[in-house]
């Protein structure tokens, strides 16, 4: 519901003199939006201009393959503990703290690590950048729910965007590096799969990295 009323604002602010941010609006602006809102054929009730509050998912542990993918791991590792300090390029923190999953696919797939832009069109590593794939990773098989895999954007392109798996995918195998898999937190999943895009995308409350380290 907030998301709805995000969105309808967006579209409706210039028109109406409101600022653009749901949190900017007063009482007459949230009255003016619902107004409107209400007036249009197909209206779902009334706007959640108020963002509702963060609910605590609880804790992912991922066991990571570092004999198999050394390299991917410690990328992984590294920014999951942000030692790494600043990327040379981005400026951005080498840190998974904060990330969100931004794009979802209900019972498929989570992914997220965007740590540069957050919408699936950055990233960065301790590597300065794109690195490659390495080859045990691609051998490996997605075969099943809750396995740790890079996510990329063709060949040798892994930066710090990854995917957990919620089905096996086949399809996949030998197109990213499947570096580790949950080893406690399978709860936590199905939490996460819940409010997951049907289709594919955002999901439907942000889900996001509020803590990371190693164990």
């Amino acid at each position: 519901e907030h998301q709805r009323a995000a969105a309808f604002l967006a579209q409706q602010a210039a028109a109406l003199g409101l600022p653009t941010d749901l949190a900017a609006l007063d009482a007459d602006g949230v009255e003016t939006l619902q107004a409107v809102y209400d007036s249009l054929p197909g209206s779902e009730g009334p706007l959640r201009t108020v963002p509702p509050p963060d609910v605590l998912a609880g804790r992912l542990v991922l066991e990571l393959w570092g004999d198999a993918c050394p390299k991917t791991s410690q990328n992984f590792l590294q920014l999951c503990t942000g030692e790494a300090g600043k990327g040379k390029e981005s400026g951005k923190p080498l840190h998974y703290l904060g990330c969100r999953f931004h794009r979802t696919i209900k019972d498929t797939l989570l992914q997220g690590g965007d740590i540069t832009r957050g919408d699936g069109s950055g990233g960065d590593s301790i590597y300065k950048g794109k690195f490659a794939d390495e080859r045990n990773g691609l051998k490996a098989k997605l075969d099943e729910p809750g396995l740790l895999a890079m996510a990329n954007s063709g060949k040798n392109s892994n930066t710090s965007q990854f995917f957990l798996t919620l089905k096996p995918l086949p399809q996949l195998t030998g197109k990213h590096v499947v570096f580790g898999r949950v080893v406690e937190g399978q709860e936590v999943l199905a939490r996460m799969n819940a409010v997951a895009n049907p289709g594919d995308g955002p999901p439907a409350e942000p889900v996001t990295i509020v803590a990371c380290g190693a164990l």
